[in-house]
């Protein structure tokens, strides 16, 4: 019976393998067997993906036996990360609406006794509608209260858990007195392969804008390495181009020879208030005329009849 079990196995991830081109190793702790079968169905109906999971050695073994049969070694690079509780999610959907779309059905979940935080919990401010008699839980916690309205009162925000430290017992007791839920589990995408090669899945979340960026950074330290080296690059070619032409301009400026760029700058040196008059004649000439137009009043002189002698 295990051995047919074995065997019915080797075939299904024989199919996976020669059907799919990319997969995600993706990590199953704390996932329910309805938030599998919610996954299962969507990525399913989505773009035509499939959810494998079973015991390391086993799927280890079938991944072998795949490369002898048929001396395709791509997928040998997921070996190493067949560790604890994983599974392979394989898909030829885009790689990002299926990550996606596995990212919808994570669940809201209590902080256990003994658990590693994947995140850091805060406890905020505020009422907390427990009575007075349990003020000396809090204060076992080192937690500020106040007691407001007949209720205990957070005085202050609290980071009551760490990420990857161990939830304690009175932490777990005190998240569920407040109703805090901190924690969210499903499927957590450990790597992604395409091609033959694993990556970060936050790769997948790189934009062309950063890629620019990078490339960018990249290139100007690559010129500024050739400059200072006096080692000729196509990434410094542009910056040798402009200082060479200011060397030129210089040796122009205090000699006799000249060319046209040149001739422009020994004009404005010899004369920079025709360039200076120049640049508002055109644009000043429409409040020059406004001006003219609208001349300003004279004051009314008012005869008087009498003297102030008088």
């Amino acid at each position: 019976m295990a051995a047919a079990k074995k065997e019915k196995y080797d075939q299904k991830l024989t199919q996976l393998l020669s059907k799919y081109s990319k997969a995600f190793i993706v990590h199953a702790d704390n996932v329910t067997s309805k938030q599998f079968m919610n996954i299962r169905a969507a990525i399913r109906l989505m773009n035509d993906s499939a959810i494998l999971m079973g015991k390391n050695t086993l799927m280890k073994r079938c991944f072998r036996l795949y490369e002898e049969r048929t001396g395709d070694s791509t997928w040998s690079c997921l070996l190493p990360e067949l560790v604890g509780n994983v599974g392979v999610v394989f898909t030829n959907g885009d790689l990002i609406e299926t990550r996606d779309k596995i990212g919808e059905f994570k669940k809201g979940a209590p902080a256990r006794v003994g658990l590693l935080a994947p995140l850091d919990v805060h406890v905020p401010a505020g009422p907390t509608g427990l009575g007075p008699e349990q003020t000396s839980f809090f204060q076992a916690l080192n937690i500020p209260t106040k007691i407001a309205k007949g209720t205990i009162e957070i005085t202050t925000d609290v980071h009551l858990i760490k990420t990857n430290d161990r939830v304690g017992p009175s932490q777990a007791t005190l998240l569920n007195k407040l109703g805090i839920k901190p924690f969210s589990y499903g499927l957590a995408i450990m790597k992604v392969y395409e091609g033959g090669s694993l990556f970060n899945p936050k790769v997948l979340d790189i934009t062309d804008d950063d890629l620019l960026a990078s490339f960018g950074a990249g290139l100007r330290n690559v010129a500024a390495v050739s400059l200072a080296t006096g080692y000729p690059t196509l990434a410094a070619i542009p910056h040798l181009v402009i200082n060479g032409f200011k060397n030129v301009l210089a040796v122009s400026l205090e000699t006799d020879c000249t060319f046209p760029h040149a001739q422009k700058v020994k004009d404005y040196l010899a004369n920079p208030s025709a360039f200076a008059v120049a640049a508002p004649a055109a644009g000043g000439a429409a409040p020059a005329a406004a001006a003219a137009a609208e001349p300003e009043p004279e004051e009314e002189e008012e005869d008087m009849d009498f003297d102030l002698f008088d």
